[in-house]
């Protein structure tokens, strides 16, 4: 795959290419320039090409001509062909329809690309590998899609390629950006072009906080989420709401009262252009009983330090009518969480200016404020985040102190999924981790495992013993230090995750873990390894163990994170005579086990699980769904008793295929408190290159209980002990066997 991978590279980061005075992509290859050349195309992609690319007017899908690309005996890379153009439209999703002949194609893939640039990176791309084509296949038509970034994206780029050997034919590349053929749309006009002016810059380097000055970041705070969620004029993509606000910034700092505050947000209001009084109506009820969250304002509607013009303003901005579509936000269709569209990345610096960290603030609080169905659990009240971390994001000096505030804001939602991406951060918290695996058991951090040379290991350090110290440090005040970096929804998963993310971590390859031997504390030095070297994670499946087995006479063991839908026949055989079956959640499933397994134990038709999903036109309003999933018991199902083993590391989709399970009537879930943290995940782009997520829906029992931070529902409640661990014996897998066993 390391190959694979830099041919992937090479696609995706070239170098620009020229735009053409029209959109006609010439997608047949039916026009010729003067040199024989397909009109518009570019057959040796920056003369990069090392196989044959050549107009074939035999083989063709229509037309006069195809082109094909043949690897014959060269090297195996990646080839393609380019189209290029740098016009602006307006859209969200760009589609290239193609179709395709292969021949013998080995070593890799062939298939369509294509590639959305900004000013310094790619914004999205598509090349096909998952569906790649291999072998010989004759004509057929294929669809790739990629979102299109109205504001940032400065060219569009798409084509053909042959990454192994063999041989393929491409004819009739048709493009359409949201359903339309891009021959039909009209490119922006020059002077409609989003201003660059904050491009990478919001031109605010510095900005003094006093209180006077953080009342009226907070408020604009508010108001400018607010508006970026609910304003027709913003909501569609007229304005560059980032530029807006970095327009704005200097003089809303020297503002000298509340007068002179309202004052301004009302210009800027109108200068958005006069809301259609039509659309002022009240949306359409909900029933009470469908009702998670309604939406919220933030308090704004009630300030009275706004004027009463100004909030007779927002408040039938409100109550607009809104569309379906958004410019910032959509959501993915069939399953309700929310895709934010169309930020920009401020990605060229890890430490952005001033503008642009205090924009961060504002984007991630507008998100969980509108787009969130948990923002009711979050560890402080949303409403007084921004008065709270305004100072901090502002004052923060570095690149590492700016990682710092982030990391602490994400933490802040109590949202296991809200894990945050950042080479900075990730380097700041230690290049070395101790060669050891731990785990917080009977409130002591307690040794499982070795990451390496257990032999070598063992003649300092057991299994089951107890780290007190860590480089001179107790545990219990690491513990209290790093809690608000964890992003996780419980104490389990915080736990879970603090041994190897925060404690057993150092800037120094030597460290000295102080060990609980006869109630005294002795100190022994161990070798760090470095991270890049590291491949553990608590989610990771045991390496010896099969995907199915029987532990005892009459008791089936299923591993969760291993079984796939091939194992299904083979198990249902070595199971059919069985007195029961364990289930280990204890871990993230690699296939569809509700499909599979699910099916298999089912023996009731009562639902499953509900949903809560949130609305682009009623922001910040989420409703509960229906129940689901009450099928009928699939004939010939499993007869005996099911247990499913469950603790901190059951996440997500573990979690939701565990309430799937618990519909069985013989199924009892054992273990401990699960993550929390269940729903499909939606993903959020900060300033700096930071990446994070949430819990896009909420995901409930069929009765209404709230799986999140709470987990799934446990029958048997059993934790490991130290003396256990000691032993090397899994007492939770024990106490599932006696329950089949009927002990």
């Amino acid at each position: 795959m390391k190959i694979i991978n830099a041919a992937l590279v090479w696609l995706v980061v070239c170098i620009a290419h020229n735009s053409f005075a029209q959109i006609n992509i010439n997608g047949s290859f039916e026009t010729l320039n003067h040199l024989g050349i397909p009109e518009g195309w570019d057959l040796t992609y920056s003369k990069r090409n090392t196989y044959d690319i050549v107009l074939d007017s035999v083989i063709k899908a229509d037309g006069k001509y195809s082109v094909s690309i043949a690897a014959a005996n060269r090297p195996v890379v990646g080839n393609a062909i380019i189209f290029s153009s740098k016009k602006n439209f307006n859209g969200k999703v760009l589609s290239l329809v193609g179709s395709i002949k292969t021949e013998n194609v080995t070593e890799g893939w062939a298939g369509l690309w294509i590639r959305v640039d900004g000013t310094a990176t790619e914004l999205a791309y598509d090349m096909m590998e998952s569906q790649g084509l291999k072998g010989t296949n004759d004509w057929k038509e294929y669809l790739i899609q990629v979102p299109y970034d109205q504001v940032n994206a400065k060219s569009i780029n798409f084509g053909a390629m042959l990454f192994g050997k063999g041989k393929i034919w491409v004819d009739k590349l048709k493009l359409y950006l949201d359903e339309k053929p891009i021959e039909s749309v009209q490119p922006i006009a020059a002077d409609n072009v989003p201003d660059t002016l904050y491009e990478n810059s919001s031109r605010v380097d510095t900005i003094i906080v006093n209180p006077h000055v953080l009342k009226y970041l907070t408020l604009t705070g508010k108001i400018w989420s607010f508006l970026k969620y609910h304003h027709p004029a913003v909501t569609s993509g007229q304005y560059d709401w980032d530029a807006a606000l970095f327009k704005h910034l200097p003089q809303i700092v020297r503002l000298a009262d509340d007068a002179a505050f309202s004052d301004f947000m009302l210009r800027w209001i109108d200068s958005l252009g006069k809301t259609d009084q039509s659309l002022l109506t009240r949306p359409k009820a909900v029933k009470k009983s469908r009702v998670h969250l309604l939406p919220d304002d933030a308090g704004i509607l009630t300030d009275n330090s706004l004027s009463k013009t100004l909030r007779d303003q927002l408040s039938n901005i409100f109550v607009a009518q809104r569309t379906k579509q958004s410019h910032y936000i959509s959501m993915v269709p069939g399953v309700g969480n929310p895709v934010f569209e169309n930020e920009k990345l401020y990605a060229l610096k890890a430490y952005p200016d001033a503008g642009i960290r205090l924009l961060a603030l504002y984007r991630y609080w507008a998100m969980i404020q509108y787009f969130s169905p948990n923002r009711k659990l979050t560890a402080v009240v949303w409403d007084s985040v921004l008065e709270r971390y305004i100072p901090e994001i502002l004052k923060a000096a570095n690149q590492n102190e700016y990682a710092d505030v982030l990391a602490r804001l994400v933490c802040s939602i109590k949202d296991g999924h809200g894990f945050l991406s950042s080479a900075v951060y990730q380097n700041s918290l230690g290049k070395y981790s101790a060669p050891v695996r731990a785990k917080y058991v009977e409130n002591k951090l307690v040794v499982t495992g070795y990451l390496s040379g257990e032999e070598e290991r063992k003649k300092q350090i057991n299994v089951g013993d107890v780290i007190e110290e860590i480089n001179g440090k107790p545990v219990p005040d690491m513990i209290k230090a790093y809690t608000p970096y964890i992003p996780a929804s419980n104490f389990a998963a915080t736990m879970r995750d603090m041994p190897a993310t925060y404690l057993l971590r150092s800037d120094t390859m030597k460290m000295v873990l102080g060990i609980l031997v006869n109630g005294a504390i002795v100190r022994k030095t161990v070798t760090g390894l470095e991270n890049s070297v590291v491949k553990y994670s608590v989610f990771d499946a045991k390496p010896d163990d099969k995907a199915f087995r029987l532990i005892r006479p009459g008791v089936g063991y299923i591993q969760g994170n291993k079984f796939t839908k091939t194992d299904m026949d083979s198990m249902k055989k070595l199971f059919s005579d069985t007195k029961g079956m364990i289930i280990d959640m204890r871990g993230y499933p690699i296939d569809d086990l509700i499909a599979t397994i699910g099916t298999y134990i089912r023996d009731t038709s009562v639902p499953r699980f509900r949903f809560s999903e949130g609305s682009v036109q009623q922001p910040g309003q989420f409703t509960f769904t229906l129940p689901y999933g009450g099928a009928k018991p699939a004939t010939g199902h499993y007869k005996g008793k099911v247990v499913v083993l469950v603790n901190e590391t059951t996440q997500s989709n573990a979690e939701f295929v565990t309430m799937a399970f618990q519909t069985a009537s013989r199924t009892r879930v054992v273990g401990s408190t699960t993550a929390g943290a269940d729903g499909n995940i939606s993903k959020i782009m900060l300033p700096g290159g930071f990446s994070t997520w949430i819990s896009g829906i909420g995901v409930y029992y069929p009765d209404g209980t709230d799986t999140q931070q709470r987990g799934v529902k446990i029958d048997y409640w059993i934790e490991p002990s130290i003396k256990g661990i000691a032993s090397r014996i899994d007492e939770v897998l024990e106490k599932g066997i006696d329950i089949i066993e009927g002990k």
